[in-house]
């Protein structure tokens, strides 16, 4: 396909067609606007470091229906997941970073960056898209859907468990992360099932929380990291580019490492034989065509005419 593009102005700043000038026949308009479906998940946290760390709570999982123009370029931002904590006692984890769609004539869509699991001297998870989970020993939970968004973009973490050695799980984008038990860290929040690139794909789990032994804490469905657990394993890392949350550390022997969170994704879909932008990764399903971002970039409008 050859594109064909031409340039002028009516003196308001319109484009228009050069005077006297006439397309050849075998030529199609492409659209100057399309609506478009768009998919913002944030990064997810770490878990919380030893010991017995919360899990680390999934990046905000936000969904918008826009109009974009074909001679606009839109500015795409894609957050980086927490790092993971590797201090020797009582770090807690780090946040997830915000992803974004912003651009001239769009509602600017942002998603925070998930919430860190709490640890020993700092045991409150944090808020966030969805928050982390707090620390053994009763550590509090921190708050998702931070600051609020409708729909809800996360939910909350999980507590630690009361008097005992395990952290809660960190929040998911579906579903809040549970509370620590006595031997068991808290599992992570399960995510939220998307089909915007075709096939329903998962996004968004909360991280476990770090545990005594054998008892990890489970990561939330769409990539949540399993928790650690003493002597046994580091905290788990969430999968790149669900935003899904790390797990916590277990107790101090093994190397008090959480897991790092997952690094975000922005994904548009629009209806078009043809891609009507560049950038991203351009794939089409069902006759939509699909730009999957997942590093910083720019969505690039094309204007003007295709060759059949």
């Amino acid at each position: 396909m050859a594109e064909i593009k031409y340039f002028g102005s009516d003196n308001n700043g319109s484009f228009v067609r050069p005077l006297n000038f006439t397309f050849p026949a075998g030529l199609t308009v492409l659209a100057t606007s399309v609506s478009a479906a768009l998919l913002v998940i944030a990064g997810g946290a770490s878990g919380g470091g030893n010991p017995m760390g919360g899990g680390g709570g999934a990046g905000g999982f936000r969904t918008s229906t826009q109009t974009l123009s074909t001679d606009t370029t839109y500015t795409i931002t894609v957050g980086a997941g927490g790092a993971a904590s590797t201090a020797a006692y009582g770090a807690v984890g780090n946040n997830g970073f915000d992803s974004s769609v912003l651009g001239t004539g769009l509602t600017t869509v942002t998603s925070t960056g998930g919430g860190k699991g709490g640890a020993y001297g700092a045991s409150t998870g944090s808020a966030g898209g969805s928050g982390g989970g707090g620390a053994y020993n009763s550590g509090v939970a921190g708050a998702g859907n931070t600051p609020s968004t409708s729909p809800s973009q996360g939910y909350a973490g999980g507590a630690g468990g009361s008097g005992s050695q395990s952290g809660g799980g960190g929040g998911g984008a579906g579903a809040v992360g549970s509370a620590g038990t006595s031997t068991t860290g808290g599992a992570g929040g399960n995510g939220t099932a998307s089909s915007i690139s075709g096939p329903s794909v998962t996004y968004a789990g909360g991280g476990g929380g770090g545990g005594s032994g054998a008892g990890r804490g489970a990561g939330g469905s769409g990539g949540g990291g399993r928790g650690g657990g003493d002597q046994v394993a580091a905290g788990e890392a969430g999968t790149v580019n669900t935003g899904s949350g790390g797990g916590g550390a277990p107790n101090n022997n093994i190397a008090y490492i959480s897991g790092a969170g997952g690094s975000g994704i922005v994904i548009i879909s629009y209806t078009s034989a043809t891609a009507l932008f560049t950038g991203g990764t351009i794939t089409t399903s069902g006759g939509s065509q699909i730009h999957t971002f997942t590093g910083d970039g720019s969505l690039v409008g094309i204007f003007g005419y295709s060759v059949n």
